[in-house]
This record gives structure tokens, C-alpha cells and sequence, in this order.
């Protein structure tokens, strides 16, 4: 898949990151390759195969799901710079 200068310029400003004309050159070859590389793992012939979360077989650890110390609101919030009925106060991120 070729990508074009205009969508790296788009997927950057979409990233908000900055880059330039010439950096947008370079990206538009490496992001066509990075593209080129991944439809050909289209091509695997994945039938069967059980999706898997990594490469060793492993089960994780658990614990039991118990309460072990409670009501420890106050404390944990005393280290918040701010917070509202017992929830951290935490800058908007989303724009919209």
C-alpha cells in the first residue's frame, strides 16, 4: 500500500506530532513499507491456530479477590493534588 505525503501530514497532525516537509518525505517510504510488510502477513494461512497472548505458555498468577484493608480512601487521596468525593481530579484530555 503507497502512502502519499498529504496522509502522513494528516496521520501526524492526527498524532500531534510535528514534522516537517522533508521529515514527511522520509516517513512516506517508511510507512509505505511498514504497510507493504503487514499485508503479507495477510498471506499466513491462520486457520486453526488458537489466538494466543505470547509466545510461552503460561497461565498468570492469581489471587484471591479479597478485601485486605478498607476504607483507605482518605489516605490514597492524600497524595492527589486534588480530588472530589473520593476521585482524583485529573485534567481533560479529549477535545471535543
Amino acid at each position: 500500500m503507497a502512502v502519499d505525503k498529504d496522509t502522513v501530514l494528516r496521520i501526524a497532525r492526527l498524532a500531534r506530532v510535528r514534522i516537517g516537509e522533508a521529515e514527511a518525505e522520509a516517513l512516506t517510504g517508511e510507512l509505505s513499507n511498514i504497510l507493504d510488510w503487514v499485508e503479507q502477513l495477510d498471506e499466513v494461512d491462520t486457520e486453526g491456530v488458537a489466538p494466543m497472548t505470547s509466545v510461552v505458555a503460561m497461565a498468570a498468577p492469581m489471587r484471591a479477590d479479597a478485601v485486605t484493608e478498607p476504607a483507605q480512601a482518605e489516605r490514597v487521596l492524600g497524595n492527589a493534588p486534588e480530588s472530589v468525593h473520593d476521585f482524583f481530579v485529573v485534567p481533560k484530555v479529549v477535545d471535543g
